[in-house]
């Protein structure tokens, strides 16, 4: 039996991930700061504070996990997670988890990081070619991290890999962001404020991007892999997609919102690395990733 232990089994990435573990064999153990979050019996919830470090070691060395998925991080509402200090905390959260993994016996790690962690600037990223930015708490607490990584399997023979995960999207997607926040002032007949809309971004299916973790944690890659599309889109064509999906176009109000200076115009990941040594393709293009999501509020959105 693989065992596993996941963080962040609850949030957006991780609640898609739990299901293709289960269904992959894996006996899935699940760190939460709360209750258990489902009826579910195919994982198991361990309510443990990961502040709380001997908690944290106590449930490893029970469990003796084999594989570990490492998706929480602190607060990832939109506008919180790029500036907060607790970034820096994050790292240290981090590596005595990791270290306890390492200790009682855990033999492959693989890790959530983001294309946030490039220089934007550049515009195209490729794993060990595009310089890391250290410009935000965010994106310097994941680089400082991912480097101390790549140190700790150099030491100790952790198989080791940190997927970077581009701007992804779906069902559970926090409302405030960009596919959410469109749809549902579309749903509600209210006017869709957005930026000029002019911006490339590279965008992919919560699905896809979940499917992508699974499969570096079951093979031996090491280091770091972009998770995305691999197809850069401007953000006018998708917000003006899910306005003709929902009939309503007349509502968009392109350039409402100023886009702000600091932000590139473009932005998109290689994939060849995860296409061609993953052997992963997505099951989602744009049209159908974007109905998937729009369905899913169309399904949830709670009425005023």
């Amino acid at each position: 039996m693989k065992r596993i232990l996941v963080t962040g089994g609850s949030g957006f990435v991780g609640s898609h991930v739990l299901n293709l573990l289960a269904d992959g064999g894996f006996e899935v153990h699940v760190i939460s700061s709360r209750t258990e979050f489902s009826l579910d019996n195919r994982w198991q919830w361990h309510q443990v504070n990961l502040l709380d470090f001997q908690q944290v070691e106590n449930l490893i060395k029970k469990i003796k996990p084999t594989y570990l998925l490492h998706l929480a991080w602190g607060d990832m509402a939109p506008g919180n997670v790029y500036k907060s200090k607790d970034n820096y905390l994050w790292v240290q959260i981090s590596l005595a988890l990791i270290l306890n993994f390492i200790q009682y016996g855990g033999q492959r790690l693989v890790m959530a990081g983001s294309l946030a962690e490039y220089d934007y600037s550049y515009g195209y990223l490729l794993e060990n070619i595009t310089p890391s930015s250290y410009q935000t708490p965010y994106a310097a607490s994941k680089n400082a991290l991912r480097l101390l990584v790549q140190s700790l399997s150099e030491q100790t023979g952790l198989s080791s890999c940190w997927g970077r995960i581009t701007f992804i999207y779906g069902p559970g997607e926090h409302p405030k962001r960009l596919i959410p926040s469109v749809t549902i002032s579309l749903l509600k007949d209210e006017e869709a404020l957005c930026t000029h809309g002019e911006q490339f971004r590279d965008y992919l299916h919560v699905y896809d991007a979940a499917r992508a973790l699974v499969l570096l944690l079951e093979s031996d890659i090491q280091g770091t892999v972009n998770i995305a599309s691999g197809q850069s889109v401007q953000v006018k064509e998708i917000v003006l997609k899910i306005a003709q999906e929902l009939g309503k176009p007349h509502l968009v109000r392109l350039g409402a919102i100023p886009f702000p200076d600091s932000e590139p115009l473009f932005i998109q990941a290689s994939t060849e690395y995860l296409t061609n040594k993953v052997r992963w393709k997505p099951d989602f293009d744009l049209d159908s990733g974007l109905k998937d999501s729009i369905s899913w509020w169309k399904h949830n959105l709670t009425k005023d």
